[in-house]
């Protein structure tokens, strides 16, 4: 099987393939539906993909819409709580999950643990699952996190009348550790000056690609990435080299608004974005220790907090801190030709917020430029932003 979608009886690939996916998610899910396979839907980047993969299970990225108003889910969650979820939820409670056969979901934060529940009651599924992961990095908590696997593997086995052994499971483990070294090779696509890709592209690239089988996404991305290596029209040069950081960045609204600009986003630090792809699971004697050791330390992610760095006296040290948290960012900064990073997080995204008076610190401290943006997951929340994006490409200009 390709996985090449027809309309019309037109075979698409590549970047026009990406795109066809990005405003189309479910067409896939349900010719695969039609053939007979199962479709589970999840949340974040936390559910353990690879115990889906290995049992043949179609894992299916749950997103919001940023154009739908939002209004079944008021009656189910305040409205001074992530806007994302809330929208996220209201398209669950409208249909637009309905060809999903379960749900996964893990602990985020405190309101996508409630969202889970919710969705849990207000929408039938035949299989839901809820993976409690610690949010610290201790070895206990990594012993307790692979204890919560095996638990979802038995859930996983009962629902599909499968045995997820070892050597599924790292067969797995593979597909999805291959389609992060391609992702990878995206990114370094965007490291010449000007990059080969734009930023709203590879917004596309990847939404599509949590919404195809691993195989087929990987197969789109080596398409990709040979179009765009032999293609001469990419992105123009511009003073402005980007990073953009924080909450989910599921639209190509918010980076076209910024390319728009006299600039271009060259790397992101967000869901729907790097921090998903920049490490690979490690192949253990124990599958389910490796992925545990990979969900709750390799992923760099303000949700999951990890131990203070301290100083020669054994005292805590703020700066050594920040580099042990952020330290990444500054890699980024160097491979990517940065000169100046967007932080944005979502309204009521405590998990987020609480991260930017001490990255904005650590990016002056390194002398990177930086601007704050907060946002409501609208498209209307995009005109003001424009102004204070102009206004900051004006100070680094």
């Amino acid at each position: 099987m390709t996985g090449n979608i027809r309309v019309a009886g037109e075979q698409k690939q590549g970047l026009a393939r990406a795109g066809q996916i990005y405003h189309d998610r479910d067409i896939r899910m349900r010719q695969l539906k039609a053939e007979g396979r199962k479709v589970l839907g999840y949340l974040d980047i936390y559910p353990v993909l690879e115990m889906l993969t290995a049992l043949d299970l179609v894992p299916f990225g749950i997103l919001g819409d940023i154009k739908e108003p939002i209004s079944r889910a008021d009656a189910c969650l305040p409205t001074i709580v992530c806007p994302f979820l809330r929208s996220a939820l209201d398209l669950g409670l409208k249909g637009r999950y309905d060809f999903l056969d379960g749900l996964v979901a893990a602990h985020t934060c405190e309101v996508g643990e409630k969202w889970a529940h919710i969705w849990r009651i207000y929408i039938d599924l035949p299989y839901i699952h809820y993976i409690d992961t610690p949010h610290t990095t201790h070895q206990s908590a990594r012993e307790h996190l692979a204890v919560l696997l095996s638990d979802f593997q038995g859930t996983l086995e009962s629902f599909t009348g499968a045995k997820l052994t070892p050597e599924r499971l790292r067969r797995a483990i593979r597909m999805h550790n291959e389609q992060r070294a391609l992702v990878r090779g995206l990114y370094d696509l965007r490291k010449p000056d000007p990059p080969l890709i734009a930023g709203t592209e590879v917004v596309q690239v990847l939404v599509a690609l949590i919404s195809l089988p691993v195989e087929e996404g990987n197969e789109l991305l080596r398409q990709v990435i040979d179009e765009v290596k032999q293609r001469h029209d990419g992105p123009k040069k511009k003073p402005a080299r980007l990073l953009l950081w924080g909450s989910v960045v599921d639209s190509t609204d918010l980076i076209a608004m910024i390319e728009d600009l006299e600039a271009n986003v060259v790397m992101d630090d967000t869901f729907v974005g790097s921090r998903a792809y920049f490490s690979d699971v490690k192949l253990t004697d124990d599958p389910l220790e490796g992925l545990a050791e990979h969900y709750l330390v390799d992923i760099r992610n303000p949700r999951t907090f990890r131990e203070t760095a301290l100083d020669e006296a054994n005292r805590k040290d703020y700066w050594a801190d920040l580099e042990s948290r952020h330290g990444y960012l500054k890699d980024y900064a160097r491979e990517w030709n940065v000169n100046g990073v967007i932080l944005q997080t979502l309204r009521y995204c405590d998990i987020q917020g609480y991260e930017v008076p001490g990255l904005k610190d650590y990016l002056e401290h390194i002398g990177l430029p930086c601007t704050y943006l907060e946002w409501n997951y609208s498209q209307a929340a995009l005109s003001p932003l424009r102004t204070r994006v102009q206004a900051f490409l004006e100070v680094i200009g």
